[in-house]
């Protein structure tokens, strides 16, 4: 498969990893990393999104897990071949037995949504076989900062769901960002933000066209740092 090309790195891709995805630009675009030192990505992927953030945070170090070796390795060799190579780590591991004593500021996770299939494609990164809910929320609560940040990019139509396990899970939301694909159309994902602290939540959509095939203002202004727009 051809690379992703982007300004300031190169994602190579590969039939057997999910590719890289309006999801996850989004989410490497807009997840708060501002005043992150550790992050951890959970189902990396190609190392999309721990990409995006070390470019817009020049101090922080990243840790990214993926239970999927060929993606592991994929993201290591993406990682390692980018300009942030110094401050991310990759590990093959799975995030339900994952151990550290450390916690993080920021834990962001473009998470497998979709129930069990007959589909094989992308059946990990896309199928809530190997993590759900429940287990990626629990886990993420535990391994925050007093302070860190927990963030995913979900289909709208399971937001309440995800907003009330964290709620179980002692964690409140923060930023909600309604995302849709289109102007006039219903939303379609949403980026929720949640912390151990309760604080007014910051609410806002965001439109990714503005008709068909043509980005909107609001989606080129975003990724101007990272897109290479032809």
């Amino acid at each position: 498969m051809k690379p992703f090309t982007f300004k300031q790195f190169e994602i190579q891709q590969s039939k057997d990893v999910f590719r890289v995805g309006t999801d996850g630009v989004l989410l490497g675009a807009l997840a708060d990393v501002e005043y992150a030192s550790g992050v951890l990505e959970v189902g990396t992927g190609t190392g999309l999104i721990s990409l995006m953030l070390a470019q817009r945070n020049l101090q922080a170090e990243f840790l990214g897990l993926d239970i999927n070796e060929n993606a592991a390795e994929l993201t290591q060799f993406n990682f390692e071949n980018s300009p942030f190579r110094g401050r991310l780590k990759n590990s093959h591991q799975d995030f339900k037995t994952f151990e550290t004593n450390d916690q993080f500021d920021l834990i962001v996770s473009n998470p497998p949504y979709f129930e069990e299939s007959g589909s094989e494609k992308d059946k990990i990164a896309r199928q809530t076989i190997e993590l759900n809910f429940v287990q990626l929320i629990s886990k993420a609560s535990r391994l925050l900062s007093e302070n860190g940040i927990f963030s995913v990019i979900i289909p709208a139509d399971v937001g309440e769901l995800f907003v009330s396990i964290g709620k179980e899970n002692g964690l409140f939301l923060n930023r909600r960002i309604r995302i849709k694909g289109i102007e006039n159309s219903k939303i379609k994902r949403l980026i929720l933000e949640f912390s151990l602290q309760k604080k007014e939540l910051d609410d806002s959509e965001f439109i990714i066209e503005k008709s068909p095939r043509q980005y909107s203002d609001q989606y080129l202004e975003l990724t101007r740092e990272f897109h290479v727009f032809k």
